[in-house]
């Protein structure tokens, strides 16, 4: 590689990475602050808290690295034109075409990075974290089965238990159905127990009374049941929890393009959005050459100006926002209907053809102004 090259590529990637270090850190602690909160209201140990935000920190990256890409290319560009260096390659006779070439294996290098990260490392976190949190999810006494305060493990349901004896027995049980308006229960008994059953956490509750509220057409009927023994499913008050295999997000891009029986049967997707996500993963590692292009020509058609280059700046910002709004239009309609997933490419090819116009603009030769051309005409 000529040492030109090697200057730009070594300008870009020092940049790139404190770029994408204040960016990855902003986007990742924004996203842990929640997850920190909702842990912690579960109940959960800092380590576990830990575990979960370094689970999404692929994601965070995948997302942040082609924003990266772009500030470390129309930064760099910026710097050496303000230093008048890229003036001076562009004397020695480089033209923006040859100048782009560094940009491009940039580009390239960052998008091998997002494809490393969507294509293994992502799917890989998701599928982990989907395990993490059902295993979380069974682990009820741990979370949700606190002594002596009222819980709403989920809408319309409210549990409060007096006591937590060592052996494990939960004393003077309350538990509220109130999911269907049209039909609600009140569970209250002396002692419970929690059992592991094939469909979840299931409590065993012993000596106690069933409340039964029914509304039909105006009319209420209130029913009384006591019972020695009797079981209470609380697995269903957690199906909102991420499970494990139910996600296409949570297989590989190479399963996605063949799904079998199986993954669909897990999914509950059809073999259409199977391919869908699977092309969506390809098409996203396409943008980080293209975002790096986009910042490093967008700078070259004002050349030098002591004025600064905001301008083009703008135009940068504005062609970058363009190509992320065709991405999410193009998503929102390959999700409508995931035949149509070819138009997940249409976003890379316009950035690209935007790219191809700005450096075919800023290679063109400045004409002269109208005075400049007759101060030199005249004799």
């Amino acid at each position: 590689m000529p040492r030109i090259d090697r200057y730009i590529l070594s300008q870009l990637l020092t940049l790139f990475g404190f770029f994408a270090l204040v960016l990855v850190s902003v986007y990742w602690v924004n996203r842990a602050v929640n997850l920190f909160d909702q842990l912690l209201n579960d109940g959960q140990t800092a380590l576990v808290v830990l575990e979960f935000t370094a689970l999404t920190l692929p994601l965070v990256i995948s997302i942040v690295l082609p924003v990266a890409a772009f500030a470390a290319a129309a930064y760099g560009t910026n710097r050496m034109s303000g230093e008048s260096e890229m003036v001076a390659m562009q004397a020695a006779g480089l033209s923006p075409w040859r100048l782009a070439r560094p940009v491009l294996i940039f580009g390239v290098f960052v998008g091998l990075m997002v494809a490393v990260l969507v294509h293994g490392l992502v799917p890989a976190a998701r599928a982990r974290l989907a395990e993490r949190q059902a295993e979380l999810a069974e682990n009820v006494t741990g979370q949700f089965l606190r002594p002596g305060i009222f819980q709403y493990p989920a809408d319309g349901v409210t549990l409060f238990i007096r006591d937590i004896a060592s052996d494990g027995r939960l004393l003077d049980l309350f538990i509220e159905d109130a999911r269907d308006p049209a039909d609600q229960k009140i569970y209250t008994s002396e002692e419970a127990l929690v059992v592991r059953a094939t469909t979840g956490p299931v409590l065993v509750l012993l000596s106690g009374m069933v409340q039964n509220l029914q509304v039909r057409d105006q009319n209420r009927r209130l029913s009384l049941t006591r019972f020695d023994e009797f079981r209470y499913d609380i697995g269903s008050l957690f199906q909102n929890r991420a499970r494990s295999g139910r996600d296409l997000r949570d297989y590989g891009t190479w399963r996605l393009l063949n799904p079998d029986a199986a993954l669909l049967q897990a999914t509950g997707a059809s073999a259409a959005e199977s391919l869908r996500e699977a092309h969506e993963r390809i098409a996203k590692p396409l943008l980080s050459p293209v975002a790096a292009m986009i910042g490093f020509a967008t700078l070259l058609i004002g050349g030098y100006s002591r004025f600064g280059v905001w301008r083009q700046v703008f135009w940068a910002i504005l062609c970058l926002i363009a190509v992320q709004f065709l991405g999410n239009a193009a998503a929102d309609q390959a999700g409508r209907d995931p035949r149509l997933w070819p138009v997940l490419y249409v976003p890379a090819l316009a950035g690209a053809a935007i790219s191809v116009a700005l450096l075919w603009l800023a290679a063109r030769p400045r004409r002269l102004r109208g005075p400049a051309r007759a101060a030199g005409a005249a004799p």
